[in-house]
């Protein structure tokens, strides 16, 4: 169940921003969205990957301090997805879609994600499974995502950023508390 509410909340920053271009219906809704999926999908399976990896090193030298150092990464990446949502408001999204811009978009919805990989350290899960997951999971919510742009313009992109942020929020209180 963690790792569902992981991958949802993982995957709003990438449907925040699906939703977004969705409503500028810049390029065909068809392949806008598969364009979203396969890159929103593709980053966000492959930096929390390499936040696992890395957390499973650090895991061994640190194993007092992970649930303590899991729980203030996925709080700092959870108020800073909510702030982003009430503060900034919509997305900044390029008028023109071209893959080199989905390419950027897609590292700058996902970075975040590499610090909460750190956090399937301590799910006991099997991470490379677990990244697919939330590959898929963002792959679908972005496709998505672009439909409901297009259908109801922009007014769900900062919802899905605050629901995004208090998951993992409420995931990293569940990882310090056991």
């Amino acid at each position: 169940m963690a790792l569902l509410l992981l991958a949802i909340a993982l995957s709003m920053d990438a449907f925040a921003v699906s939703i977004g271009l969705g409503s500028k219906k810049t390029v065909g809704t068809l392949k806008l969205a598969t364009m979203c999926a396969i890159y929103f999908g593709l980053f966000q399976g492959l930096m929390p990957l390499i936040g696992f990896i890395g957390g499973k090193g650090v895991l061994v030298f640190a194993e007092t301090y992970a649930p303590w150092v899991s729980f203030i990464l996925l709080l700092i990446i959870g108020i800073k997805m909510i702030y982003e949502a009430l503060i900034t408001g919509e997305e900044n999204v390029p008028s023109h879609i071209t893959h080199r811009a989905m390419f950027i978009l897609g590292i700058a919805t996902s970075i975040d994600a590499m610090a909460a990989g750190f956090s399937l350290t301590l799910l006991n899960v099997n991470g490379f499974l677990a990244c697919t997951f939330i590959a898929i999971t963002t792959a679908l919510f972005s496709f998505a995502g672009v439909y409901l742009g297009e259908k109801t313009g922009t007014w769900l992109e900062s919802r899905a950023e605050v629901l995004g942020g208090t998951i993992l929020i409420l995931i990293g209180l569940k990882v310090l508390l056991g």
